[in-house]
């Protein structure tokens, strides 16, 4: 209920706001990061502070939350500024040519255009969600092993405390079947695969032999995710 409560916050904030500047994601690599603050909005106009109280958006000029994206629920977390300062962040999302907003509401003290900011995300929660999210790639593999490749991924939800997983296939799934299926998951978890990430240009990740996904738009470079030896998929999220 708090995840759907913030997603519709969030919804709300965003729709049709129209954001100029851009963000780095760094979330990769750290979940906390020093970063200055570029625009704030409130009800759907650019503000130069948001007060305690105070419900909005914040853009940082880079950040270590993930925005939602390819099912992957948006970060949660805490902007600091100083020792006064503190936006708590519900939701984090995509915005215009490169935006990432951070949805909240500002606890204690103010946030300011220009200010400097400790952005922490919240680690057990991010945690959670990427082992959601390795699993649904071990899940897709293990579809097609079991299945046949011609299963795709049709759609997907990945949040701290359950995936989903929506895929095509022509007839119903057997019972014998998910019991091959969960066991061969359930035995790549136990294995503690190594995972790995590339970036490479698109001709270069087609020849590794990664998985596209159904609804994804990709770029001239994008990301390969390599999961064991059976899984290689492009991927933005975070595992």
């Amino acid at each position: 209920e708090r995840a759907r409560a913030a997603s519709t916050f969030g919804q709300a904030q965003t729709g049709g706001l129209q954001i100029e500047c851009s963000s780095e994601f760094t979330g990769y690599e750290r979940l906390q990061d020093q970063c200055r603050v570029t625009a704030l909005f409130r009800d759907g106009g650019a503000v130069e502070a948001l007060n305690a109280g105070d419900e909005g958006i914040v853009v940082l000029d880079h950040t270590p939350f993930y925005a939602e994206s390819g099912g992957q629920v948006g970060d949660q977390g805490t902007l600091q500024v100083g020792e006064a300062g503190r936006f708590e962040v519900t939701d984090t999302r995509k915005q215009g040519e490169g935006a990432i907003a951070h949805i909240g509401r500002v606890s204690a003290g103010a946030v300011s255009l220009g200010a400097e900011v400790m952005a922490q995300v919240n680690s057990e929660r991010r945690a959670a969600t990427r082992l959601n999210h390795s699993a649904t790639h071990l899940l897709h593999a293990a579809l097609r092993q079991v299945l046949g490749d011609h299963v795709q991924q049709k759609g997907s939800l990945v949040d701290p405390e359950r995936l989903r997983f929506d895929f095509s296939h022509f007839e119903p799934v057997t019972p014998a079947q998910l019991q091959e299926i969960e066991t061969l998951v359930n035995n790549q978890i136990r294995g503690n695969l190594e995972t790995s990430a590339e970036v490479m240009d698109m001709e270069a990740a087609k020849n590794s032999g990664a998985i596209a996904l159904f609804g994804e738009k990709y770029g001239d470079v994008v990301r390969v995710l390599r999961i064991g030896s059976d899984s290689i998929e492009l991927c933005g999220g975070t595992h």
